[in-house]
Formats: structure tokens, sequence, C-alpha cells
């Protein structure tokens, strides 16, 4: 039973352009069916989580992380009696925008964008489900609803301030009230993709050898969910150790933001889902203790893992490839596809020029970022990378 503060598929708010109403899908149902299906999503699975994606099968790619940061919410949601389809539309485009190489590709490219706006992967990924994705005979995106696109525009909370270029392009034509905060379905979202990523690059910085189990045999949450398996299974060999120690720590997470949640939800009582984003604070959120000992683990997953020595190495190597591609592009726009030549030949400025290159560039793949960089620059610079795997 879904509760009175969840987003109800019947008080949608519609999509910018006029559909019928499927017979046997909810409208964030067929949103989530349309994310699933476009192309933006399938390039996910070449996309780097912190690993370059040639690296190994087995480490995260942003696909798989949105899987899972989709399973995690749906679970949440369910347990609050939240709408589950919404929040997980909203868990799954979340990371559509991001460029090839994780966020070190957007770092490049938000630099190299300075003069033009600057680039941001939330704003990015409103602009593909709103524009950037052409399939459909009546509109560019995927047409999702205003809840929807809502929830990827300000899952995070309230966007105040300058805002990035692309999300001010598209609210000034299709407000989205960025000054509240977003449903508690695309609050969930958000405090599932913490969930997944704490605990998913604990598991690949183990088997990358970034660090040891003993090395996080101290931490917070993580120290007491090896000693609770120890005392279970004392013989068990380490590849299930380390699973089972690690499921611990992923399901207290999980439980601490529903009881959390659940409690903020009871004390505010908000009557529908506006209320609910009137409230003027997030009501799903860690306790504080579990945020404390999430902070700790952040702080040592930076050191060790996200700016390890062998890691920064590939950090700038692959900056360079961003930083390569981005001029030869805007120098000579005939080097992007045919299809984009209509497009380059319309803009009538440096910005929307600069524009369109940020939108290639972001859309690309790990490999195919390598690939454009060899053919344009030789293969060298990939060769290094591939000897450093």
């Amino acid at each position: 039973m879904q509760a009175p503060y969840a987003s109800d598929p019947a008080q949608a708010r519609g999509r910018r352009v006029h559909e019928e109403e499927s017979a046997f899908r909810s409208c964030f149902q067929r949103d989530r069916d349309r994310i699933i299906h476009s192309s933006a999503f399938r390039r996910l699975k070449h996309k780097t989580q912190v690993f370059v994606e040639h690296e190994g099968d087995f480490y995260r790619t942003r696909l798989t992380h949105s899987i899972e940061v989709a399973q995690v919410a749906r679970t949440m949601a369910g347990a609050l009696g939240l709408n589950t389809d919404l929040t997980e539309a909203v868990a799954l485009a979340h990371d559509l925008g991001h460029t090839p190489f994780g966020h070190v590709g957007e770092d490049a490219l938000d630099a190299l964008m300075a003069p033009y706006g600057g680039f941001d992967h939330n704003a990015q990924s409103l602009r593909i489900i709103s524009s950037l994705e052409r399939h459909y005979a009546e509109f560019d995106g995927l047409n999702l609803t205003w809840e929807t696109l809502e929830g990827i525009a300000k899952h995070n909370g309230p966007v105040t301030g300058p805002l990035p270029y692309a999300l001010a392009t598209y609210n000034a034509e299709h407000d989205l009230e960025l000054t509240t905060h977003a449903s508690a379905e695309a609050q969930v979202a958000a405090l599932a993709d913490d969930v997944a990523y704490n605990n998913h690059d604990i598991h690949d910085g183990l088997r990358a050898g970034l660090f040891s189990e003993e090395q996080i045999s101290t931490l917070p949450i993580i120290g007491p969910a090896y000693a609770e398996v120890d005392a279970m299974h004392p013989d068990i060999d380490a590849y299930r150790r380390r699973h089972e120690a690690l499921r611990r720590v992923f399901g207290a997470m999980v439980a601490d933001l529903i009881d959390q949640s659940r409690a903020l939800l009871t004390g505010a009582a908000p009557a529908d889902v506006q209320a609910l984003r009137d409230l003027g604070y997030p009501v799903i959120r860690f306790s504080d203790q579990m945020w404390a000992q999430l902070k700790d683990i952040r702080a040592f997953l930076f050191a060790h893992m996200y700016r390890a020595p062998e890691v920064m190495e590939k950090r700038e190597k692959v900056t360079q490839v961003v930083n390569d591609l981005f001029p030869i592009y805007m120098g000579d726009p005939s080097t992007l596809p045919k299809r984009w030549h209509p497009e380059v030949s319309a803009c009538r400025s440096d910005t929307e020029r600069a524009r369109l290159v940020a939108d290639y560039i972001a859309g690309m793949t790990d490999r195919f970022a390598l690939q454009e960089h060899a053919r344009f620059l030789g293969d060298a610079l990939v060769r290094d990378l591939m000897r450093q795997a």
C-alpha cells in the first residue's frame, strides 16, 4: 500500500508533448522502460565507474552501478510505501550524462567548457533525455513525465545559485521548480547511489589490490561485519568471507536509511507529495551515526583508491584524451559524424558549437574515446594505458 505522500501516477503532471496513456503500464513504468531502451543507457556498459573500462570485466561500470542503485532504491521505496516505478526510473537515469572516464572525464570537460557555461553530468542527463535521444517521431528526447524529470534534475537536493548551462536552458522552457526538494522517490534514488558506490567501491578496490582486508578491518561498519562473519563461519574461504562481510555492510546501510527515513516521514506526516516537497528539508536520510561512519569510509577510499598513485597516473592520461579531442572537434567540426553536420552548420556562436562538441564527447564510451584519440593522434597513449591495466 502506498503512503499518502507517495507519487501517484494517476496524479502525475504529464509530459511536455501529450501522449495517450498506456492501457497496461503506468506513466512511471513507461518512463523507466524508455530509459532502459535508450541509447545513452546502453552506452553506460562501456563507461568508467572508477577503473578505465578495459581494465577488467569484474569491475563496475556505469551500467552495472546504475542497475545496483536501482535495486537498492526499489527495495527502499517499497519498504517506505513509495512509488517503486518512479524511484527506479530516476535511479536508472541518474548517471546517463556521465562522460567517458567517469568524474575524471567530467572534470576535464568542465574545464574545457568553462568559457561556454561549463559542464555538469546531472544537467547533461536532463539534456540527453529531453533532447539528444532522437528516436521518436513526435518529439526529441524521451518525453518523460514531469516527476521523472524533476527527480533527475534535483535528486541531490534543491538546485540554487548559478545553474549549469544545460539545466538553465531546459528549465527556462519547462519549470522543474528547482529550488524545492524533489519527491521522496527521487531522494531515495540519491541515497541509494551512496549505498551502492560505498559498497562496490570497497569490493572493487580489494579486487584491484589497492588496499587489503587487514587495512579496512579498523573501519566502522566494515570491521564489525568481518568480525561477525569470522565468528559465524571460522573456516570459510577468503572470497566467501569477503562477500558475506560486504553484504552485511550493504544491509546495515540500507536498514539505517529505511529506519531513519521512516521516522522522519512519520514525524512530518506530509499529507501528499506536494506537502513533502514543501517541508524544506530532506526526508530520506542516514542517521547521524551512520553518516559519520560513512564519512570515515569515504575518507579511506579517497586516500587509498580514488587518489592511489596508480589511479592518479591513469587519471592524467585519460584527462589528456579529453583535452586533446576537444580542440580537434572545435577547430574542424567536419571531423564530427556526418549526421551532426546540419546542427554544426546551424550554430550561431562558439558557445553553441562548443555545446555540440561537449554533447559528442560526453556521449562517448571509454573505448570509443580512446579509438578517436588513436585515429587523430596515434595509439601511443592508448598502448601506454593498456600496459598499465
